[in-house]
């Protein structure tokens, strides 16, 4: 760590400790709105929420999204033409994860266990244990079939341990080495998810409701 590093440390620690209580503070104050957010959710403060029908999405425990995903429950669109809006509730079930960028519209029902591709967007429900993507988004593989291939790839991949490699703690020559082990082929972090659940680090995760 360069001097410098080290002398912001504590300031950047400071930061980090008002950006958390920040986003607990957005999680209660939805909930306080009648969203349903379950435990050990991972909702960035990029997620767009739409605040004004929040009570109509809830969100199962282990749903994790990307950054800056949309989620509407409704849908004004027509208001002019018809003086009416659509509504519609927004149901992410158990162990879903919705990639970077996706729009979730009204009327929906994800999961539970499906995996959502980056800048997808959601205008129909998706089956659980699957893999979807796309505008709109559609089955792409099953579950089973999606991890299975990744099995496999981690048994001859590159891969670097989630203590030692996350992007707070990387030395440079851990940055070096991942570059290096990286030119050929992509590889995986293991370890992250385990460290995440138990709160030593990685993303702020919901807690039960108060």
């Amino acid at each position: 760590m360069s001097v410098a590093e080290l002398l912001l440390a504590p300031f950047v620690a400071v930061k980090h400790r008002i950006d958390l209580a920040r986003i607990e503070r957005r999680w209660n104050r939805l909930r306080g709105m009648g969203m349903d957010i379950g435990r050990g959710v991972n909702l960035p403060a990029s997620t767009w929420i739409d605040d004004s029908h929040c009570f109509l999405i809830r969100i199962e425990d282990n749903v994790g999204f990307g950054e800056e995903c949309h989620i509407l429950a409704h849908d004004a669109q027509m208001n002019e033409f018809l003086d009416a809006t659509r509504l519609g509730r927004v149901v992410i079930k158990e162990s879903s994860h919705i990639g970077a960028r996706c729009v979730l519209l009204p009327g929906i029902e994800i999961g539970p266990r499906t995996i959502v591709g980056a800048n997808s967007v959601i205008s129909r429900s998706l089956p659980p244990d699957t893999v979807c993507a796309g505008a709109p988004a559609k089955v792409i593989c099953t579950l089973d079939e999606y991890l299975e291939k990744h099995r496999q790839a981690l048994l001859t991949a590159p891969t670097c341990e989630y203590s030692s490699f996350d992007v707070g703690i990387i030395s440079d020559d851990g940055k070096a080495a991942m570059v290096r082990d990286l030119a050929v082929r992509d590889g995986y972090m293991v370890g992250g998810y385990g460290i995440m659940k138990r709160g030593e680090g990685g993303p702020k995760l919901t807690r039960s409701r108060p």
